[in-house]
């Protein structure tokens, strides 16, 4: 699964580069751009890290990092023509190549190898390198690129924020908290799972829902805000893809 591990871990810091660089200054372009070059030569590194530096596996992990740009390229044109259909069906198509090449794909030792073997973390004993490498990136899929595929499937589904189309004299904060809450969500309820506390992990989603309630009740009728049902859709909505990237990564830790 070291391909597999490989992209996602490209994938991802792909994303959480481009949030980094929020207050850079730079123009989304540039932004994206440069995030998708450090992903890629990252992918590079950690693979020549656990032993995947023959020529073949190199070309390898060069086609990965392609994969990387095509995803941050698409995510860019996604949201810039609103063809938010796009990145996600490239990101589908990337995942299920790198299930298929998951069978003949090396297998990771090197560095990362020896130092799994040497170090005295507890969750880490007995982890081999691939597994290693596919842990992590499922772990950091559910940061920024989480948050990338809520924004996706809301765009595709048209399931606008509605406090944030309120026509009131004073504009209505949207539902905060988002961008944190979800990527925190996740990352509890996959190390919970793994750790195989499946009911804490269903306690954290009943616990989001809990927080936004007295956000959603502040809904009002009257015009100033939009109706509960409005915000309780925007909010199903988001929930229930954040909740599928986590469940949808745990699939593939189990493929």
């Amino acid at each position: 699964m070291s391909w597999l591990g490989l992209l996602l871990v490209g994938v991802a810091l792909a994303d959480v580069g481009f949030s980094l660089t929020r207050a850079s200054g730079w123009s989304a372009l540039r932004r994206a751009r440069t995030a998708e070059a450090g992903a890629a030569v990252a992918v590079l590194l950690l693979g020549v890290l656990a032993g995947l530096d023959e020529p073949r596996h190199l070309l390898g992990l060069v086609v990965i990092g392609l994969g990387v740009v095509a995803w941050g390229e698409s995510v860019t044109y996604g949201f810039g023509a609103r063809r938010y259909a796009v990145p996600l069906g490239v990101l589908g198509l990337l995942v299920v190549a790198g299930l298929v090449a998951s069978g003949p794909a090396p297998a990771a030792h090197g560095l990362l190898e020896k130092w799994l073997e040497a170090t005295d973390l507890a969750p880490l004993d007995g982890l081999d390198p691939d597994r290693a490498l596919l842990v992590t990136g499922v772990l950091l899929v559910q940061l920024s690129t989480g948050n990338v595929l809520v924004r996706l499937v809301l765009g595709v589904t048209g399931t606008t924020n509605p406090l944030r189309d309120t026509v009131a004299a004073s504009p209505a904060p949207s539902l905060k908290g988002g961008r944190i809450l979800g990527p925190l969500e996740r990352v509890f309820i996959v190390v919970l799972w793994l750790a195989g506390e499946a009911t804490a992990a269903s306690i954290v989603v009943a616990a989001k829902a809990l927080l936004r309630f007295p956000e959603l009740q502040a809904a009002r009728a009257d015009g100033s805000r939009p109706g509960l049902h409005e915000v309780t859709e925007y909010f199903l909505v988001g929930s229930f893809v954040s909740w599928t990237v986590s469940l949808g990564s745990l699939a593939l830790l189990g493929a």
